[in-house]
């Protein structure tokens, strides 16, 4: 229905253009609707993914001289902003959920097709393909866009005591798994989320394994 409304305006193609990118921004929108299990640092409320993403945008920037490969920090940043955008419909899926990620990746590819496909075809091509790298983890950029992801609620947990992994009772392996491949991207961060995995253990905010 959209397109034939867009037909019917018989806008010129830079306007219809710049009216695909609007709708998107605007559906872009609904990812501060999007709230994780991560809490804020103040521990006060939890993070949406709007806040997540920016969060990791300014990270890039920070934290590039501590990786191995050098990665196109533009692009990077592109990715972070938005590696999250598929939860407007497939919803977030706690990193340790189990049954939420056997589904997790049918449910964004789904979504993927739908919110990138709003785009004008060069700009959702671009868009869904830079998704699908940070996916398939094997590119300098996604390799720094996935520590960053990774990073940052860690961060979050040790700066609000824990309080995620504590509601959920995370065992040390868990978050241990999730992040052993971080050491090929930067052996300083790895080091030092080692460094807050062993101190949280101390104060049992989280299990041993």
């Amino acid at each position: 229905m959209e397109m034939i409304v867009l037909e019917e305006k018989n806008l010129t193609p830079e306007k219809e253009r710049l009216e695909k990118q609007i709708r998107f921004i605007v559906e872009a929108d609904k990812v501060k609707n999007i709230f994780r299990q991560t809490y804020l640092a103040d521990g006060e409320r939890k993070e949406n993914d709007a806040e997540h993403s920016w969060h990791l945008a300014m990270m890039a920037v920070l934290l590039q001289e501590h990786m191995k490969e050098k990665a196109d920090l533009a692009k990077v940043m592109t990715m972070v902003l938005i590696h999250d955008l598929v939860e407007i419909d497939a919803g977030d899926t706690y990193a340790y959920d189990e049954k939420g990620a056997q589904t997790k990746r049918e449910r964004e590819v789904k979504a993927a097709d739908r919110i990138f496909g709003l785009l004008p075809e060069d700009q959702g091509t671009y868009f869904r393909e830079l998704w699908e790298e940070f996916e398939a983890y094997e590119t300098p950029e996604a390799k720094f866009a996935h520590l960053l992801d990774n990073f940052q609620p860690l961060l979050l947990n040790d700066a609000s005591g824990g309080k995620s992994w504590k509601e959920h009772g995370v065992h040390r392996a868990q978050p241990m798994k999730r992040n052993e491949r971080i050491p090929e991207t930067s052996e300083t961060v790895w080091e030092k989320m080692l460094e807050i995995f062993d101190k949280h253990v101390e104060c049992g905010n989280l299990l041993e394994d």
